[in-house]
C-alpha cells in the first residue's frame, strides 16, 4: 500500500511520472496507459496518496504491532485501515466514472482487464476479506462476553 505509493508521491512534487526515469517510474507509467492520471500531476490522485502514504502507512504500522502483540485493538485498527482503503479506492475512479471515464483506457483487453479490473479489485478484495475476518473474530469475542456475563447473573 504505502510502499508503491511513497515513491509516485515523490515524483509528484518533483516533476511528473511521465517525464522521470527509473525502476519505480517506468512501473507508473506502464499503469499510466491504463488510467493516465497516473503520468501527470492529478490534484485528486495525489491527494489520496498523500492521505494513503500518511495515515494508512501509520494504521499498518500500527497493525502490524497490534497483531504481532495481540493487542484488544488489532480489530479496530483491521476496519480503519480496510475502510480506509476502500474509500480511497472508490474516489480514485468514482469522479472518473461520473464524468464517462476519459482517463481509463477502456479499448485495450490487457488495460482494462488485467490493469485496471484485475489488480484493482486485489485493493478491494483483500479489504473486503479482512473486513469479513473482523467481523467474525468480533462477533466470536461478543457471544464469548455474552455467555461469561450469563453465567454470573
Amino acid at each position: 500500500m504505502a510502499l508503491k505509493e511513497g515513491p509516485f508521491v515523490y515524483l509528484s512534487f518533483t516533476g511528473n511520472i511521465a517525464e522521470s526515469d527509473g525502476l519505480i517510474a517506468s512501473l507508473w507509467k506502464e499503469y499510466g496507459k491504463a488510467d493516465a492520471r497516473w503520468l501527470n500531476f492529478d490534484p485528486t490522485i495525489v491527494s489520496l496518496e498523500i492521505l494513503t502514504v500518511v495515515l494508512d502507512g501509520f494504521l499498518a504500522l500500527v497493525l502490524i504491532y497490534a497483531i504481532v502483540k495481540e493487542k484488544y485493538y488489532r480489530h479496530f485498527i483491521q476496519i480503519t485501515l480496510c475502510v480506509c482503503e476502500l474509500y480511497g479506492g472508490w474516489m480514485t475512479f468514482s469522479p472518473d466514472w461520473l464524468m464517462g471515464s476519459p482517463n481509463l483506457n477502456t479499448n485495450s483487453w490487457l488495460y482494462f482487464w488485467v490493469y485496471l479490473v484485475f489488480f484493482n479489485s486485489v485493493w478491494v478484495l483483500i479489504p473486503g476479506l479482512l473486513l469479513w475476518q473482523s467481523w467474525v473474530e468480533l462477533k466470536k469475542m461478543y457471544h464469548k462476553g455474552n455467555s461469561l456475563g450469563k453465567k454470573f447473573q
